[in-house]
C-alpha cells in the first residue's frame, strides 16, 4: 500500500489526544478509536489497576513509529494533583491538539431520597471533572494557538425525566460552559465540541441501573435503544474530525428536535409514559 493511501486511512496520524475517563466505557472506546485512526493518546483515570489494564491492551493498537499510549493515574477533579502531571506530559510530548473530557456518572434516585451530598458529588464529578482538565490545559492551548476541547453532556436534558434531579443540572452546566467557551475561544484557534451520548452499554450504566427507580428503568428499556461504547466512539471521533460543535449519537439525534419544536407535547408524552410505567411496576410512594 502506498504511503499516501495509508495516511489517508489514518486521519489522526501525528495528532495527540488527552482522554480523561479513558479506562472504561465511552472514554476507553474513544481512546481506542483514536489510536486505530493513527493518533496517540494520554489516558487519565482514577483507578490505577483499571488504567493499567486498559492502556496495556491499547498498546497493541500502536502501529507506526512515533505513535504512543501514555497514562496518568489521577482524579480529574483534583487540580493540584493533575496539573503537574499534565504539565510534565506536555513538556515531554508537546501540546496535544485534543482534550476529550469523558468524565461523569449518574446516580438516579427520587428527590426525597437524595441528600445535599449527592447533589454536590454529581456536580463535582460531572462538572468540575470536566472543568479542571480544561483549566489545566488552557494555557498550553493558548500558547500553541490551537486545540480542540470536547465535553460530554446528555440527551436526558431534553426530557429531564424523574429520578435525575441530581444529574440533569450538571449537564446543563456543561452545556453552558461549552457554549461560552465556543464563543470566547474561537478567535484564539481553539474549537469546542459537546458529545450527547444515548444510553450506552458501559460499566457506568450498569452501576446507574442499580439505583434507577423501577418505573424509570421500564421507560428506558421500552423506548431507548442501548448503544455500544464502540459505536458511540465512532460517531464521537467522526464528529471531532468534521469539526462539529454538537455531536449526537443514536437516540440523542431525535430527542432534541422533538423537544425543541414540540415541548408541550413532549412533556405530555413523558408524563403519560411515567404514569403508565409506575402503574405497571406497582411503584408507589
Amino acid at each position: 500500500m502506498a504511503s499516501s493511501q495509508l495516511i489517508a486511512k489514518q486521519p489522526l496520524r501525528g495528532q495527540v489526544a488527552v482522554v480523561c475517563g479513558g479506562s472504561k466505557g465511552i472514554g476507553k472506546a474513544t481512546a481506542e478509536e483514536f489510536l486505530r485512526l493513527g493518533g496517540s493518546v494520554c489516558v487519565i483515570a482514577r483507578e490505577p489497576e483499571a488504567l493499567k489494564q486498559a492502556t496495556g491492551a491499547m498498546a497493541a493498537l500502536c502501529h507506526h513509529e512515533g505513535q504512543f499510549i501514555d497514562a496518568i493515574a489521577c482524579d480529574a477533579t483534583d487540580m493540584e494533583a493533575l496539573q503537574p502531571q499534565l504539565d510534565t506530559f506536555v513538556a515531554n510530548r508537546g501540546v496535544p491538539y485534543y482534550l476529550l473530557n469523558v468524565v461523569g456518572y449518574a446516580y438516579p434516585q427520587y428527590l426525597d431520597r437524595l441528600t445535599l451530598a449527592d447533589f454536590r458529588r454529581n456536580m463535582d464529578v460531572n462538572y468540575y471533572g470536566q472543568l479542571v482538565p480544561i483549566l489545566v490545559m488552557l494555557p498550553h492551548f493558548l500558547a500553541a494557538g490551537r486545540g480542540h476541547i470536547a465535553n460530554v453532556a446528555s440527551p436526558v436534558i431534553h426530557v429531564a425525566a424523574a429520578g435525575y434531579a441530581a444529574y440533569v443540572p450538571t449537564k446543563y452546566a456543561i452545556i453552558g460552559l461549552s457554549e461560552t467557551l465556543r464563543h470566547e475561544l474561537k478567535p484564539r484557534g481553539i474549537r469546542i465540541s459537546i458529545l450527547y451520548p444515548p444510553d450506552t452499554d458501559t460499566p457506568g450504566f450498569a452501576t446507574e441501573n442499580k439505583t434507577k427507580p423501577a418505573s424509570l428503568a421500564a421507560m428506558s428499556e421500552r423506548f431507548i435503544s442501548l448503544m455500544s461504547p464502540e459505536a458511540v466512539a465512532e460517531v464521537f471521533v467522526a464528529g471531532l474530525l468534521a469539526g462539529d460543535f454538537e455531536i449526537r449519537a443514536g437516540d440523542a439525534r431525535w430527542l432534541r428536535p422533538v423537544s425543541q419544536h414540540a415541548p408541550g407535547v413532549t412533556r405530555k408524552v413523558l408524563d403519560h409514559l411515567y404514569t403508565r410505567a409506575r402503574r405497571e411496576t406497582g411503584e408507589n410512594w
